[in-house]
């Protein structure tokens, strides 16, 4: 498959029936979809989004009573950001000959370590760890290198998804307890503004990251339906949090987090991929499941590959495709603000291959 790699790593295509978008010609529009959103996602980053770990949150302000149970979710979470150099080394690696998405990636980087230091910072200044003890964690995990959750970049696109929606989940709820909005009995009477404002300062960040991964599925959903809604079937059969094998007492951490009503597997049902599913335009998880189990095959023109034709009626491509021509509207209209459009402009091309019965949703 073309697992997301630009149009020159594509060798050995097999034909195409006349009228339909070869293989190569999908990848060059999501490629130009990627380059497109990373230019227009980075202007809107900057403009919006640039804070610092250290200056832009009154460190000395920091509530030094908190719960023990709320320091221990702040190690855990300090503890995953410590891997943003694995994740984001991996991931550069992996789709390094496109531009838009490896140079996305080096941004999601810098964000990511922003997101580490910050959460450095809140464990330090809570003043129930030492120096010395942040020190000596931060080489122990060190010792260890995350690694891909999966081989090939399609998967890995897919399960950012679900991973950068369920850490701003982590950190919304973890700004509502720092807000005094805790329901739980051992919780309740916890405040703290200085948290509550880096909770949300990085849950905004890991929303937008969210919404960065998941127009990129779109695009796949569109162009290559068939294979991205195998690779999400796959990915929610074996999802868990990154650096889960990786950091001490991961269960401890976990049961803390899920006592705290910050994040568990009804959490991850609801409001992760009922949200994500939603937003792709599948009703559920039993319906993605059953949908692929009676999608059937047979022979296209040539004889010899194969064509999906049931699968159209596993999500709702014309929402998909909404979605896709929007995206396309946006980068379009920043490239009228730099002068792209005069030399290379982006186009939206519709995939042949939909139903005809099929309508996109309207603009």
């Amino acid at each position: 498959m073309a697992d997301v790699m630009p149009p020159n790593m594509l060798n050995d295509r097999p034909r195409t029936p006349a009228g339909l978008l070869s293989n190569a010609e999908k990848d060059r529009l999501i490629e130009r979809g990627f380059l497109g959103l990373y230019r227009w996602y980075t202007a809107r980053s900057q403009e919006t989004r640039n804070w610092n770990p250290d200056r832009s949150f009154d460190w000395r302000a920091l509530n030094q009573n908190l719960p023990k149970e709320l320091i221990t979710v702040l190690e855990g979470f300090f503890a995953v950001e410590q891997y943003a150099p694995d994740f984001t080394s991996n991931l550069i690696h992996l789709v390094r000959r496109s531009h838009g998405r490896s140079h996305f990636q080096m941004r999601w980087g810098s964000e990511e370590e922003k997101h580490a230091d910050a959460w450095e910072n809140a464990v330090l200044f809570s003043g129930q760890r030492s120096p010395k003890w942040i020190e000596e964690y931060k080489d122990r995990l060190k010792s260890q290198t995350w690694e891909l959750p999966f081989p090939d970049a399609i998967h890995n696109l897919v399960y950012t998804v679900f991973q950068e929606r369920a850490t701003q989940l982590n950190y919304l709820n973890m700004m509502k307890i720092a807000q005094g909005k805790s329901d739980k009995p051992h919780l309740k009477g916890v405040s703290d503004p200085v948290l509550a404002k880096v909770a949300q300062t990085i849950a905004v960040d890991e929303a937008a990251h969210y919404n960065f991964f998941l127009e990129g599925v779109r695009m796949y959903l569109y162009y290559y339906p068939e294979r991205t809604l195998n690779a999400i079937k796959n990915v929610i059969g074996q999802f868990s949090m990154p650096a889960a094998t990786l950091v001490p007492n991961w269960e401890h951490f976990y049961e803390t987090v899920y006592r705290a009503g910050i994040y568990g597997p009804r959490d991850f049902q609801r409001d992760v991929m009922q949200v994500a599913f939603r937003n792709m335009g599948i009703e559920s998880r039993k319906a993605l499941e059953e949908g692929i189990r009676k999608t059937r095959e047979v022979p296209d023109f040539d004889g010899g590959n194969f064509k999906t034709t049931a699968i159209w009626d596993t999500f709702d491509y014309g929402a998909v495709e909404g979605d896709v021509k929007r995206l396309h509207v946006k980068i379009q209209e920043y490239e009228k603000e730099i002068g792209f459009d005069l030399y290379d402009p982006t186009e939206f091309i519709e995939n042949p291959e939909k139903p005809a019965s099929t309508q996109a949703a309207d603009d």
